[in-house]
């Protein structure tokens, strides 16, 4: 049976929660502080972002951290289906792999630059591939940044503010 004590309002079962932060009690402190006055942007109804990916893991990771973010998510697992629900839908942002069957993220991007209703719309494109071409390919073919897997929750933030209400990229 776990011992259970009360402290304040908290109820520590087994463990003190003192103890695991006692050495860094002050930086813990300011890193909270820091976080609070990080002001991010609260999207208004109806604002989607559209993560299109072949994995179904990284569409739901995106698709959650977005959600929590008060974002819609529109979800598409290729190039094809993102052109038609960019179309359809006009979404703030979309981030974009590039390795994806039928049609693939450099293709899409194009034609999604090419027609006169989505070409405003920012793109970042996210590949697991790290490589200087294929950082070079997305400022060629038009998409507003580059984002490599694994992500981090503030890194897709970072960019989502930078693209969509600073217009530009950090």
């Amino acid at each position: 049976m776990e011992k259970t004590e009360k402290r304040g309002d908290v109820e520590v079962a087994g463990f003190s929660l003192r103890k695991l932060f006692r050495r860094d009690d002050d930086r813990e402190v300011r890193v909270i502080r820091e976080r609070r006055h990080n002001v991010r942007h609260i999207p208004s109804d109806g604002e989607a972002v559209l993560v299109v990916d072949d994995s179904k893991t990284i569409r739901y990771a995106l698709k959650k951290m977005l959600a929590q973010g008060g974002f819609d998510v529109l979800e598409a697992e290729n190039g094809r289906e993102a052109i038609d629900l960019a179309k359809s839908h006009s979404p703030v942002l979309i981030i974009m792999d590039i390795v994806m069957p039928e049609l693939n993220g450099f293709q899409a991007t194009r034609r999604i630059r090419k027609m006169e209703e989505t070409r405003d719309i920012p793109i970042v494109i996210m590949s697991g591939n790290q490589e200087a071409t294929e950082k070079f390919w997305v400022e060629r073919i038009g998409a507003n940044d580059f984002m490599s897997k694994p992500f981090s929750r503030k890194e897709v933030f970072q960019r989502l503010e930078w693209a969509v209400y600073r217009n530009q990229i950090a």
